[in-house]
C-alpha cells in the first residue's frame, strides 16, 4: 500500500446525545447506544432549555412558575433513559438553560466529549435539525466528530458499521479523516471504501485521471492495514454530494465518514463543504459522521 501514517485507535469515552424528545431524536438514540457498546462509552443525555425572554416590565419572579419548564424537561430526560432502551449502558443526564450554540461547546469542554450524536428531520439539510436553528452551530463548530442520523436512515437497533464509505478530497490532505475511518473500520471489522469525486472531466482524460486518483487514494492506506482489510477505491465523475449519496446507496454503506471545514473553500469544484455535508446528511440512507479537519 502507501506511505500513510499508522492508524491511531480512536477513543470514545463520552458521547453527547442532545435531544429535544422528538421522534428524530429517538431514531438517533440506538446509534449512540451502539457506539457506546463498542467503545464502552458513557452516553450524556442533554437537553437545553432556551433562555427566557426578558419581560418589558420587571416583576417579581414566581419560583414555581419559573421552574415548571425545568421540572418538565428533567422528567422527560428521566423518561428517556427509563424506557428500557438504554439497558446497562453508562449514562448521565445534563440539563442546561441558555443558547444552544453556547451551551453545547461548553458541554464538550466540561464533559470531555469525544463524539456527538444528533437526529435530524432533514428539512433543507442540517439547518432544520430537530434541535432548532441553533443546531447547525453544533454541526459547524463542534471540536469533536458529529454523527448525524437523517430521515432516510432505517432502524438503528443492533447497528454495526460493517461497510464504511469515506469520501476524500485529495487536494485538501484527507489523511486525518481516512485514519479516523480506518480506526472505526478496524474496531468493527468493517470494509472501507475510499471515494473521490471529480466532476466535469472530459471522457478522453478519464482513464489517466482515474489512474492517478486511485494511486493517490492507495497512498492513504497504511501498509499494515492489509492484515485486516481489503480497501475498495472509487472514482466518480460527479459532484460530491450526488456522488456520495449514490455510492452509499449502491455499496449499501452503514456509515459515511467525511471531513468538513468551517470557512474554507473545498477542493471539490466551487461547492462549499457545509452545503455538501448538509445535503448528504439529508439524503443518505445511513448515518453521516463529520470530522473537523
Amino acid at each position: 500500500m502507501g506511505t500513510a501514517s499508522p492508524i491511531a485507535r480512536i477513543i470514545v469515552k463520552n458521547i453527547l446525545f442532545p435531544t429535544d424528545f422528538s421522534t428524530a431524536s429517538d431514531a438517533a438514540l440506538p446509534f449512540a447506544l451502539a457506539l457506546a457498546k463498542v467503545y464502552s462509552s458513557t452516553v450524556l443525555f442533554a437537553h437545553v432549555l432556551p433562555p427566557e425572554p426578558r419581560p418589558q416590565i420587571v416583576t417579581d419572579r414566581v419560583p414555581a412558575q419559573d421552574d415548571q419548564r425545568w421540572r418538565h424537561a428533567k422528567e422527560q430526560l428521566h423518561d428517556a433513559i427509563q424506557d428500557g432502551a438504554v439497558g446497562g449502558t453508562a449514562h448521565k443526564i445534563l440539563l442546561n438553560r441558555g443558547d444552544l450554540a453556547d451551551v453545547i461547546p461548553q458541554l464538550i469542554r466540561s464533559e470531555d466529549v469525544d463524539m456527538i450524536v444528533l437526529g435530524t428531520h432533514g428539512r433543507r439539510g442540517v439547518s432544520k435539525m430537530v434541535l432548532g436553528s441553533g443546531a447547525e452551530e453544533i454541526y459547524r463548530s463542534a471540536s469533536c466528530p458529529v454523527l448525524t442520523v437523517g430521515p432516510n436512515v432505517l432502524n438503528g437497533k443492533d447497528w454495526i458499521p460493517r461497510r464504511i464509505l469515506c469520501p476524500v478530497d485529495l487536494p485538501e490532505n484527507p489523511e486525518p479523516v481516512v485514519n479516523y475511518a480506518l480506526s472505526l473500520a478496524e474496531e468493527n471489522e468493517a470494509q472501507i471504501i475510499l471515494m473521490h469525486a471529480v466532476p466535469m472531466v472530459p471522457w478522453q482524460h478519464r482513464e489517466s485521471v482515474q489512474h492517478e486518483t486511485q494511486l493517490s487514494m492507495e497512498a492513504l492506506i497504511p501498509e499494515h492495514a492489509d492484515d485486516w482489510c481489503t480497501p475498495e477505491f472509487l472514482v466518480r465523475w460527479d459532484y460530491p454530494a450526488e456522488a456520495i449519496v449514490h455510492a452509499a446507496q449502491e455499496r449499501e454503506a452503514d456509515l459515511v465518514v467525511m471531513g468538513v471545514r468551517k470557512s474554507r473553500m473545498a477542493g471539490w469544484s466551487a461547492h462549499r463543504p457545509w452545503p455538501i455535508a448538509s445535503e448528504v446528511v439529508g439524503r443518505a440512507s445511513c448515518p453521516v459522521l463529520t470530522v473537523r479537519v
